[in-house]
């Protein structure tokens, strides 16, 4: 038997199932205390019992809440059995305090009258026959635990709650770069799991096992290449986080496992998938009695191995028993919660990771157009790193440190950033919050506007005989300071993010997600690519209002950073210099905060052309109407 320290196994059940018998069995077996739960019993509840009388919610709370503290003591040693009946969900939600990951139940499952029958021989036992109905009445059985018919012999129901509890308890499927680095995080925290990898003769052959023997947090870890193999592997319900390119593979992969898997495991993609495709995989996963969680995984390679944010998007149910597993790999915040919550059901955390994106696409633009600004001022990147290394007092961003760090980095006598071609990718995430962007009616024209930044900057030949026929020319000089473009900076940043909540929002209406846009802050304030302090500025500003734009101390900053945001536009304008977002977030806000816009017109032209009607200023009913505009 596999050698496992540090673990808790509840033996739970109605009196008379046999929890002492199997919980001392057990212990002999993996060598670890047992302790049973009765012995915990304060006198005034033996006492009730022995009278006949039944325990209530009160009596016993404080009974589990010492079982608990004797759990989480004995975790600091060698683990522990403990005997409990744990009837109610409640009941194992106390037990489990702060200690679920390292929790393992096992339920004795038998039938009234096969209890009622061994409850009869035996003597000296405060519980009575009397009580036993009020035991099943209070029973909440339990939907993922080791279920035993204790219609066994004792030796087997031992065998197999030991043949469980050696199996892995959460399953990676693909060993890419995320799936390595998240592994190796799981597997630190004390997690045991099972790898795979698929196996493709000379091309990918043992990727599981090698990687496994390359890091010694992963010595106890199980490696596959065969799925059957891999699925077996794991305890039940299985929880296995698939980590594979989204598209079509996730369906492959899907359909590779379903005929192994069983009601009530859980399949969990961490990769970008589009939300569409997530909905569609819920829907199509609950008719074959499988739970589907789409989440959202941010942080890149170092993230996922020491603390990503978390985005997982599933039914609430779903959500709990993957909570320990998620929850303990998580970054964590200035409190030090994890960095992780259930945002909603469906497709909802591959949302918000995708517009998580789109924010990081603006963010990523802005800082790149600051570089060029000062690049035209003459600053090297060395000082332009100096410049804003200023900025971090007041602007400080993961993005921006590392854009300091790049434009340090020197090859030979020039800045590696010098060298890199000017032609920047995308992976689709982009693309779809356009999209949904679109679909949603939202405005999200700054997330637009940097997506399309990098499709120009794709035509590389195209630009340079652009440049050749129609050189840009200058016609005035950069006549602003360092600190002005640094409150053009924080103007567009707050439009950005402004935007991206807003599209967050208006999908939450549209699809009832009912998203908490203050808690999705706050998993975002550390661990994923756009953390930063305006992202812990936004967790209580949206305690107040999901509308930013009626936030009296946004209203105040705006009005303060707008007159040099004008100028640092108006100037790099009619320098011909390229700033799509920077400009971008005055055009937005410019249109935004017009009360009189020139729709009136356009309305009128679709009126004309298409008989599509309008509505008057001078008419509340909502009427509409429709003119002919070639008669009087």
């Amino acid at each position: 038997m596999k050698e496992e320290k540090n673990r808790i196994v509840f033996i739970m059940g109605v009196s008379g199932v046999g929890k002492s018998t199997i919980g001392n069995l057990l212990s002999e077996a993996l060598d670890i205390p047992f302790f049973d739960g009765d012995d915990y019993h304060p006198k005034e509840n033996i006492l009730k019992m022995s009278n006949g009388q039944a325990l209530n919610d009160k009596d016993r709370q404080g009974w589990l809440e010492t079982l608990n503290d004797l759990a989480k003591r004995e975790l600091q040693g060698q683990g522990a059995i403990i005997a409990c009946s744990a009837l109610k969900a409640s009941y194992r939600e106390i037990l489990n305090r702060q200690i679920q990951k390292d929790v393992h139940w096992a339920f004795l499952n038998g039938s009234f009258e096969e209890i009622k029958k061994r409850i009869r021989g035996r003597e000296g036992h405060f519980m009575s026959v009397d009580l036993l109905q009020s035991q099943f009445d209070s029973l909440e059985v339990p939907e993922h635990a080791i279920d035993v018919d204790i219609s066994l012999t004792p030796k087997k129901i031992v065998e197999v709650i030991s043949n469980q509890l050696e199996k892995s308890v959460f399953g990676l499927f693909g060993l890419g770069v995320m799936g390595k680095s998240l592994a190796r995080n799981l597997a630190s925290r004390g997690f045991n799991i099972s790898l795979f990898n698929r196996h493709v003769d000379g091309q990918e052959v043992d990727v599981a096992k090698n990687f496994k023997e390359e890091f010694s947090e992963l010595s106890a870890a199980a490696p596959f290449d065969n799925v059957a193999a891999f699925v077996g592997s794991l305890q039940k319900p299985r929880k296995i986080m698939l980590m594979v390119n989204a598209g079509k593979i996730v369906d492959d992969v899907i359909e590779d496992l379903l005929p192994h898997l069983e009601d009530g495991d859980i399949l969990i993609d961490g990769g970008n998938s589009n939300y569409n495709d997530t909905n569609a995989r819920v829907e199509y996963l609950k008719s074959k009695n499988i739970k589907f969680v789409g989440t959202g995984v941010s942080g890149g390679e170092e993230g996922a191995l020491k603390g990503p944010s978390i985005m997982p998007g599933c039914d609430p149910e779903a959500y709990q028993e993957v909570k320990p597993y998620l929850e303990a790999i998580a970054a964590k915040d200035a409190n030090g919660l994890p960095c992780c919550a259930w945002i909603g059901k469906g497709g909802s955390g591959h949302f918000v990771k995708m517009v998580h994106n789109g924010i990081e696409y603006v963010e990523m633009q802005l800082l790149a157009e600051v570089f060029t600004i000062l690049q035209g001022m003459g600053k090297t990147p060395d000082q332009i790193a100096d410049i804003l290394e200023s900025w971090k007092a007041t602007s400080n961003s993961y993005l921006l440190e590392i854009t300091i760090d790049i434009l340090r980095k020197k090859e030979g006598d020039d800045w590696l950033v010098n060298k890199i071609m000017d032609k920047a990718g995308n992976k689709g995430t982009g693309n779809w919050t356009a999209i949904a962007s679109a679909q949603l009616g939202v405005p999200s024209t700054m997330i637009t506007s940097a997506l399309y930044a990098r499709y120009i900057s794709f035509y590389k030949e195209e630009r340079m005989t652009a440049n050749k026929n129609i050189t840009p020319q200058s016609e005035k000089s950069l006549n602003f300071t360092a600190e002005e473009l640094l409150e053009a900076y924080q103007f567009a940043r707050l439009m950005n993010h402004y935007q991206g909540f807003k599209l967050i929002l208006e999908a939450s209406n549209s699809y009832n997600w009912e998203l908490n846009l203050s808690e999705l802050s706050r998993i975002w304030t550390n661990g994923c690519i756009i953390r930063s302090d305006l992202m812990v500025e936004l967790v209580d500003l949206f305690k107040i209002s999901d509308n930013l734009l009626v936030n009296e101390a946004i209203i105040q900053k705006l009005k303060k950073l707008k007159p040099s945001a004008k100028k640092v536009v108006a100037a790099c304008v009619l320098g011909e210099m390229a700033i799509p977002n920077l400009s971008e977030s005055i055009n937005f806000l410019n249109s935004f905060t017009v009360a009189e816009s020139s729709a009136n017109l356009l309305q009128a032209q679709r009126d004309y052309f298409g008989a599509h009607t309008y509505q008057r200023k001078d008419d509340n009913s909502g009427k509409f109407y429709h003119t002919d505009w070639l008669n009087d």
